[in-house]
């Protein structure tokens, strides 16, 4: 497509040095880092209680997989919600400060620049979830130890088991995120303003979370069912409490294949409704 790698290489070159660019590459990291200490402290203290009081530790009380799986929870969630405002500003931002216009006359066709500003969103994604997920591996080992799950002497869960339930769930989890950064960026191509674009998308996807807990099935043939989110119902909110050794977690494999296939046809979607309407649009 005509200008789409001079589009990418401008889009790189702004984004390795945009301040909005490094606080959601590194907001995420920090914080499950910062949730993980306090929950570590937070148990501390609760354990000295206890002793105080007489009262045993629970034999699951220092397993890393729980803290862990629940820190990719709260960092998945985060880092949607950060990239999905990214996405709808981008374009928008450009657009308002004239810069969008600047580049359109260098030749840069409208669908190359919006193609580049899209696989920029994925390229800024994959880096915030790496460095996430391994701020997240350190912390976790760090404060507790990573083994199977043992009551009253018997191993209810292996520590091979945990970790395919855990791949899996992850694997679950990141595969909405595609769609989620699409939608970002096709309000923002929908928008008027910059605010308006950020504004809607995380309106958006904040009311498809909270009325996903009323449309029955059909919430999922939504993409937004099952990624984490504040209204959690994604298969890693299951895995929390599988590794924690509960056992009437009950298992969906009609779930899992529509989470494993329902959010690309979306993206898709997205995608292809954002370079029709760019085309059309006034800039």
């Amino acid at each position: 497509m005509n200008g789409f790698v001079a589009a990418l290489k401008a889009e790189l070159y702004v984004t390795l040095r945009s301040t909005s660019a490094r606080l959601v590459l590194f907001l995420p990291a920090i914080i499950v880092t910062v949730r993980a200490i306090v929950v570590k402290l937070s148990e501390t203290g609760q354990e000295a209680r206890d002793a105080l009081l007489g009262q045993g530790a629970t034999t699951t009380s220092n397993n890393a997989w729980g803290p862990l799986v629940d820190s990719f929870s709260t960092g998945l969630t985060l880092l949607s919600l950060s990239l999905v405002a990214y996405a709808a500003w981008t374009f928008a931002n450009d657009r308002d400060t004239g810069a969008l216009r600047h580049v359109l006359i260098r030749r840069v066709s409208r669908m190359g620049l919006v193609l580049a500003k899209l696989l920029t969103v994925f390229l800024l994604a994959l880096a915030t979830l790496g460095l996430m997920s391994a701020a997240i591996g350190i912390i976790t080992a760090m404060l507790w130890d990573f083994g199977p799950v043992v009551e009253d002497g018997y191993e209810l869960i292996s520590s091979a088991e945990i970790r395919t339930e855990v791949a899996l769930g992850l694997r679950l989890a990141i595969i909405p995120l595609p769609a989620a950064l699409a939608f970002g960026l096709l309000v923002s191509v929908l928008a008027q303003s910059a605010t308006q674009a950020v504004t809607s998308a995380l309106g958006i996807t904040l009311a498809m979370d909270i009325f996903k807990g009323v449309l029955g099935e059909r919430a999922y043939y939504l993409y937004a069912s099952f990624q984490p989110s504040l209204i959690d119902q994604s298969y890693l909110q299951d895995v929390s409490r599988l590794v924690r050794g509960y056992s009437d977690v009950m298992i969906d494999n009609r779930v899992l294949q529509l989470n494993e296939w329902v959010p690309f046809p979306e993206a898709l979607m997205f995608i292809v409704l954002a370079l029709l309407i760019v085309r059309r649009k006034t800039l």
